[in-house]
């Protein structure tokens, strides 16, 4: 019993054994803890400066423009450079956004045209960022490793996105806009200087440019290998579904605001995290599944039905377990989704089919909350929510039904 308890815990294996790695991990780690501070302080800046649903929910529409072409390019840059100085520049990048953020928001008058751009530049900044990442992180990995690989990214996001709100809701209640966004700033530094740390021997080589086809063709091969790839488009379908449907983070200000703790923005976003987190530190039992496709697709219907169960929550405590089982089932999504990727896609493809992951896996949420801003606005958040839920689990269903090649993909297993 001892035995099978133990094998169902999280696999620190490439931490222990992996420099390299293990100095990518802190650097992300330090740094998702300080994005998920402003992903909170963002839209609550928003909401206090508007006092509209909507106007929080087009932060998503302004990111969308710059997800969808930096993603695709940001993917080949990411095949055809070195990985570890594009992941520095687009750091640097996003720090830089993060001082314009700061500076707005000390100023005697904010400006939320200015949000909303510089907001539209860190998104676009990221599409170079998160393909780089994926890219370096399969490099670094051995082919063993993929699974626990992917359930430590999952928890390095979630620990994230518990702490991280937790955190911002403190800062906003003492210190305000101001204090978030400082926070950020310190801790995308700090990245940069565990990102510069990192072997080169271990990075490897890439062909340089002039050796390879033109940048446009090879945009293309990497659209043409995802779109003959069933269980790829799958896992890109199902998320794009599952959170453009009942994605319901811009309505948290409100939520807070209804329920008159400003702490309570934290603990909304900080909830889902929390189901997350415990899925991912019992994460051995993933090692073993092989049915992957299906996996992705009851997971998201899980989330559906949490969302479903948070639209019609009475109290506040009854809407926190909802996101909490929410997000367990899309950490779940979320590590057979990444086992698939890092199985079928090879090396050489990574980046390019890293910015498709990012575009499907940001995409929806962005758009998911545009619509629950609208939606909110002409129907009430409640309505707004658990709709949105009933309309994902359809759509979830209809996937595994439509994609049959994906609904019985199988992986392999570790041993």
């Amino acid at each position: 019993m001892r035995g099978v308890c133990w094998r169902m815990l999280l696999d620190i294996g490439p931490l222990r054994h992996n420099l390299a790695f293990r100095r990518l991990f802190a650097s992300q780690f330090i740094s998702g803890l300080g994005t998920m501070v402003s992903y909170v302080a963002v839209p609550w800046q928003v909401y206090e400066l508007t006092h509209s649903n909507a106007q929080v929910g087009l932060l998503g529409l302004v990111q969308l423009g710059p997800v969808l072409v930096c993603g695709l390019l940001g993917g080949a840059v990411a095949d055809r450079m070195d990985r570890q100085r594009l992941l520095i520049g687009s750091e640097a990048l996003m720090a830089l956004c993060l001082l314009g953020l700061l500076l707005n928001a000390a100023s005697a008058a904010p400006s939320l045209l200015a949000i909303y751009a510089l907001v539209a530049v860190l998104q676009g900044a990221s599409g170079f960022h998160r393909p780089a990442l994926e890219a370096l992180t399969q490099k670094l990995a051995r082919p063993e490793e993929f699974s626990a690989v992917a359930a430590l990214s999952s928890v390095r996001g979630t620990v994230g996105m518990v702490a991280g709100p937790a955190l911002a809701g403190l800062l906003l209640a003492r210190w305000g806009v101001i204090g978030a966004y400082v926070f950020d700033l310190a801790t995308f530094l700090v990245a940069l200087w565990f990102i510069a740390r990192i072997p080169r021997a271990a990075i490897g080589h890439v062909q340089p440019a002039a050796g390879r086809p033109h940048l446009w063709a090879e945009l293309v091969d990497g659209l043409r290998f995802a779109r003959t790839r069933p269980e790829l488009m799958g896992t890109y379908i199902v998320d794009i579904v599952a959170m453009a449907f009942a994605f319901p983070v811009a309505l948290f200000p409100a939520m807070a605001a209804a329920d008159g703790r400003t702490e309570s923005v934290g603990w909304l976003l900080s909830a889902m995290s929390v189901g997350a987190l415990a899925i991912g530190l019992f994460s051995g039992w993933t090692h073993r599944v092989t049915r992957h496709g299906r996996a992705v697709v009851l997971a998201a219907a899980v989330w559906a039905i949490g969302i479903i169960a948070l639209g019609v929550a009475p109290s506040l405590p009854w809407a926190l377990a909802c996101l909490a089982l929410a997000g367990a089932a899309d950490m779940v999504s979320g590590v057979f989704r990444a086992t698939i990727w890092n199985q079928t896609i090879p090396n050489a493809l990574r980046g390019r089919l890293a910015g498709i992951e990012m575009i499907s896996y940001l995409t929806g949420p962005l758009i998911g909350n545009a619509r629950a801003g609208f939606m909110a606005d002409a129907w009430g958040v409640s309505a707004a929510v658990w709709v949105g839920g009933v309309v994902c689990l359809l759509g979830v269903a209809w996937t595994g039904v439509a994609l049959p090649t994906f609904w019985r993909y199988r992986g392999s297993a570790a041993p």
